[in-house]
C-alpha cells in the first residue's frame, strides 16, 4: 500500500371555476370539474394537468368530468365520454367477471358510504386498471352530488412486483450453492468421520464456515434492502477515523493476497471530525474497494479529502474510489446504483452498490459515478460532519 499526496500516474380552452360541493356542475367542456380558486383551492390546475385519470358525474350519474390522463387509460376520447351515463363510458368488471357499477351502485345503497377504495378492474377487452371512487354528498347521510373516480395503470405495480420476483428469484439462487455445499459437506462428515484424517476434517469444516459466512452476508443484504426501501434504515452515529478505516480494508486485501502496491492512499490534510455509524462506514468501504479489485484492473486509488456540501456549505468528508480498468459504460451510468446491476460477469448479486447509495444517503450524503483520471471507474461519496444534535 502506498500512502502520500501524489496520484501514482500523471391548446386549452379556458377553465371555468368548478362549483362549491352544494351546487351542480352543468360544464360539459374539457374544463369540467377544474379545481376551485377560492381558500384551499387549486388555482390554475386543470384537470388534464393530473397524472392519473379523473373522471366526474353528476347527480345524474352522467359524466361532466373526464381528462386526457382517462382518455388515454380507458381509450376513449375525452369528448365522447362527456354526457355518457358513468356505466356507458367506464363499463368496469371485476376480475370474476361482475359489472363494478352495478355491484357497488354509489347512487343507491347505503347513505353512510363516501367511496370505494382502491382495486383492480378490467376494460373492456380484458385490460387491467387500478380504480378508487369518492361520493360526494351535501351532508353526511345527503344524497350522491358527484361520483369522482380516479384511474391509474399497473405498469408502476407490475414493475414493483417484478423486481420483488427478479430479488427472490437472485436470492434462491445465490442461496442454493452455499446451502448445497453446507449441507452435503456436513453430511458427509456426520456419516463418514472416521473415514477422514484431521487435515481433511479442516478442509471440510473451512468450506463449511466460508459458505455460511456467504449465506449470513446475503442476508444482511436482504435486510438491508429491506430498510431501505421502507425508509427504516437506522445511522448510529459516533466518532469515525476514516483514515484508518481504509487503512484496514486495504489491509484486508492484501492479507487476502492482494499486492501492496495495487493500492495507493492519499489522505488530505485537515479533515473534519467525522460523526457517522462505524459499521455501515465499513459496508460502505468494503463495497467500493471489492468493486474496485474485482472488476477494475491497475492501481486502486483511495482519496480522503474535506469537503463542502449542501447548500449552506456544511463541513464534510469526501472519499474518491477509482480504478484503471476498463471503466464503466456511458449507457450504464444510471443503472449502476439500481438492483440488480454488475458491471461485468465476475460474480456478485448485484445488490452491494444499491445498499451502498442507501447506507450513503442515510447520513445525509451524496455518492456519483463517473469516470476516472486513468480511465477505470471512479466512486466518489460525501459525507456531512453529522454531529448528533445533542452535542450541537
Amino acid at each position: 500500500m502506498t500512502v502520500g499526496t501524489d496520484s501514482p500516474a500523471e391548446a386549452r380552452s379556458t377553465t371555468p371555476r368548478a362549483p362549491e360541493p352544494a351546487d351542480a356542475a352543468t360544464t360539459t367542456g374539457p374544463a369540467a370539474g377544474a379545481a376551485p380558486d377560492g381558500p384551499g383551492g387549486f388555482a390554475g390546475i386543470h384537470p388534464d394537468d393530473l397524472p392519473d385519470g379523473l373522471v366526474v358525474a353528476d347527480e345524474q350519474g352522467r359524466i361532466i368530468c373526464f381528462n386526457a390522463a382517462a382518455a388515454r387509460i380507458t381509450a376513449v376520447p375525452g369528448d365522447r365520454a362527456l354526457g355518457l351515463p358513468l356505466d356507458q363510458a367506464l363499463p368496469l368488471e371485476d376480475l370474476k367477471g361482475r359489472r363494478w357499477w352495478t355491484l357497488t351502485d354509489p347512487y343507491g345503497g347505503l347513505a353512510i358510504r363516501r367511496g370505494q377504495p382502491e382495486r383492480n378492474l378490467l376494460l373492456p377487452g380484458g385490460r387491467e386498471v387500478l380504480v378508487s371512487a369518492r361520493y360526494v354528498r351535501e351532508r353526511p347521510t345527503g344524497p350522491v352530488r358527484r361520483v369522482v373516480v380516479s384511474l391509474r395503470g399497473t405498469e408502476a405495480r407490475r414493475r414493483t412486483e417484478r423486481s420483488h420476483a427478479e430479488l427472490i428469484a437472485t436470492v434462491a439462487h445465490e442461496l442454493r450453492s452455499p446451502l448445497t455445499s453446507v449441507k452435503g459437506f456436513t453430511a458427509t462428515l456426520l456419516t463418514k468421520w472416521e473415514r477422514f484424517n484431521d487435515e481433511q476434517k479442516r478442509l471440510m469444516l473451512e468450506t463449511v464456515d466460508a459458505d455460511a459466512g456467504r449465506i449470513k452476508r446475503l442476508i444482511a443484504e436482504l435486510l438491508d434492502i429491506s430498510r431501505i426501501d421502507s425508509g427504516r434504515l437506522e445511522v448510529r452515529r459516533q466518532p469515525v477515523d476514516i483514515a484508518a478505516a481504509v487503512g484496514r480494508h486495504v489491509q484486508v486485501h492484501t492479507t487476502a493476497g492482494q499486492s501492496p502496491d495495487r493500492f495507493f492512499v492519499r489522505i488530505r490534510p485537515g479533515l473534519p471530525a467525522l460523526w457517522a455509524d462505524p459499521d455501515k462506514i465499513d459496508q460502505i468501504l468494503g463495497n467500493l474497494l471489492e468493486n474496485a479489485v474485482r472488476h477494475g484492473d491497475g492501481t486502486v486509488t483511495i482519496e480522503v479529502a474535506p469537503a463542502r456540501t449542501g447548500d449552506d456549505g456544511e463541513e464534510g468528508t469526501e472519499v474518491t474510489v477509482s480504478d484503471e480498468g476498463p471503466g464503466i459504460p456511458e449507457e450504464s451510468m444510471s443503472r449502476v446504483f439500481t438492483r440488480f446491476w454488475r458491471g461485468s460477469k465476475r460474480g456478485g448479486t448485484g445488490l452491494g452498490l444499491y445498499i451502498v447509495k442507501g447506507v450513503v444517503e442515510a447520513h445525509g450524503g451524496t455518492i456519483t459515478v463517473g469516470r476516472g483520471p486513468r480511465g477505470g471507474a471512479e466512486f466518489r461519496f460525501i459525507l456531512p460532519v453529522g454531529t448528533p444534535a445533542h452535542l450541537i
